[in-house]
This record gives structure tokens, sequence and C-alpha cells, in this order.
């Protein structure tokens, strides 16, 4: 009975703050961008269009995976809805300089920063990556998910239709 009940309360703790980041504007923190400058967070914008900002780390198998299909239709998507894509690397001091190499080699079209110290990441509740969340034209996240299966970037784009239809996201 107390496995139920305490499963139960993290359900509740768990959709709580997932309630709680919707309709959330991007939190205010200093990274660094690709160069090593420094760069606040509010600033990132894309003129009243949906963005994707999509934590990742050089580590990890999945977010490559994931970041690699978009990559593969992302002119696509830009050209049809304007989206732009937002990429923040976790890696950490002992890794971040194999960061740039990779986006490099990937010839990945995406802004990339890094969030050396996790500010952001925990800024924004982010507990394991890859982390995706769907910003909409006016800054608010709508839409966030975190794990990556083949194909979940389809899904993702009809999300981001959406917004730039002028549609919301339930």
């Amino acid at each position: 009975m107390k496995k139920i009940v305490g499963l139960l309360a993290l359900v509740l703790v768990i959709g709580f703050a997932q309630a709680q980041d919707k309709g959330r504007s991007i939190p205010s923190v200093v990274i660094q961008d690709i160069q090593g400058e420094a760069f606040n967070t509010s600033e990132i914008n894309n003129e009243g269009k949906p963005m994707i900002i999509s934590f990742w780390a050089t580590w990890c198998s999945p977010c490559k995976r994931e970041l690699n299909n978009i990559s593969e239709l992302y002119d696509d998507w830009m050209d049809e809805t304007g989206v732009k894509l937002v990429a923040i690397s976790i890696d950490d001091a002992r890794n971040v300089q194999k960061v740039k190499p990779y986006v490099d080699g990937q010839a990945w079209d995406y802004e990339v920063y890094l969030d050396v110290n996790a500010d952001f990441k925990r800024a924004l509740n982010v507990n394991q990556v890859p982390h995706t969340f769907l910003v909409n034209g006016d800054g608010q996240i709508v839409w966030q998910h975190n794990s990556y299966s083949e194909g979940d970037e389809y899904e993702l784009y009809e999300l981001v239709q959406k917004l730039a239809n002028g549609e919301s996201i339930k």
C-alpha cells in the first residue's frame, strides 16, 4: 500500500512540475555560445515564430540521433514554418571541447550553446537528455518531451506546424 501511495505522489509531483513549465517563459541564464562567449538565454528568440530548444550531449547517442535526423529535415521545416532549433549542450568541462568538432562534423545549421555549469538545465528542470522544448512565437514553452525514439521528429514537426498555423497545443 505504501508503494502505491508513494507512486501516486510521484506521479502527481511530476504532473505538477510539467504543468508549471507549460506556458512558462525561457528563463534568463548566462551560458556560452560555441565560441565560448557569454550569452544570456533571455535573448533566444525567433521573431514570433516557433522554436525548438533541444538539450543534448556528445556522450548521448539518442540525443545525437535525434538532432541528426532533424538535421536532414531542417531546411524544409524552416522553409515551411520558420522554426528555429537551438541546441544546448550539457557537456561538462571534461567534454565541452568535443562539442564544436562534433557540430562542425555534422554540419548542423542549428544555433548551438554550451551549458557547462548546467545552470540553464536546472532552470528548466531538465533531468535527463535528450530533452526537447517547443516554444511558441510569444516565447512561451508549450510542450516538452524527453527521450527519443525513431520517428519522434515527425510528431514534433506536427506540433511545430500547429504553432506556425496559429493553433494551440494541448
